[in-house]
């Protein structure tokens, strides 16, 4: 059995994952789906949401594990995952980007080809918050940036439940090596219909930061809603 530490990406919580963390844990794995600074019940105040902080969330998760962990990064997520992999190398088994943003060292998702892709729904329908802390997505957009592959009650929940993202991290360059990030297995979860980052956009992204082995799901950019018996099925194995 292994232990997963699931990371959301922007606007969500651990929430999300809970389809997830269900069929994970009815096989006998160990699952943890915390809720990021700022984010999900978190009441962290967005202007002391940095990068930094939530790595070390994550890495703090992952030294109270027993084994080294399964480490999945969804969207967003991506960063996070990167940041505590150059921390704790030793201590994970395999990273997991689900749909997610795999960058180089010295990159920020802040204008990155994948964040800036014409093609993506999200970039149009974003909007700022005067205090350029955050940012939010139109509701009316939602569904179609990402879940249009879901039901009734999972859009619903995401309504109810997103929040403002905090701006800072995403224009904060990761800082990676490839004696330590560099040595940790990756695996890349492809996500063909997704229209917030584009199957274009994720390729390119593991074209140029080769993964050890991808697998695709032929739905939208929220699998752990409308593909969970998939996503569960190929994640058990890793």
């Amino acid at each position: 059995m292994s232990t997963f530490i699931l990371v959301h990406g922007a606007w969500h919580g651990g929430w999300c994952w809970q389809r997830i963390v269900t069929r994970l844990e009815k096989a006998g794995h160990t699952v943890h789906a915390p809720d990021l600074q700022g984010l999900g019940q978190d009441q962290t105040p967005i202007g002391k949401v940095s990068l930094a902080a939530w790595t070390r969330q994550i890495t703090d998760l992952i030294d109270q594990c027993k084994e080294p962990v399964v480490l999945v990064g969804h969207s967003r997520g991506g960063l996070v995952i990167s940041e505590a992999a150059e921390q704790r190398p030793e201590r994970i088994r395999t990273l997991v980007y689900l749909t997610a943003f795999l960058l180089k060292s010295g990159e920020m998702l802040h204008g990155s080809p994948a964040a800036t892709d014409p093609h993506s729904l999200v970039g149009p329908h974003m909007v700022i918050a005067e205090d350029h802390q955050s940012a939010t997505i139109r509701t009316e957009s939602l569904r179609d940036a990402f879940y249009a592959e879901c039901d009734d009650e999972a859009v619903q929940l995401a309504r109810a439940m997103l929040r403002p993202e905090p701006l800072a991290p995403l224009a904060t360059p990761l800082q990676l090596t490839d004696e330590r990030f560099g040595k940790v297995r990756r695996v890349f979860i492809e996500c063909l219909r997704d229209r917030a980052i584009t199957i274009q956009s994720q390729r390119a992204m593991h074209a140029r930061l080769p993964c050890a082995m991808t697998f695709s799901l032929d739905t939208d950019h929220s699998p752990f809603f409308s593909r969970p018996d998939e996503l569960s099925a190929m994640l058990m194995p890793l």
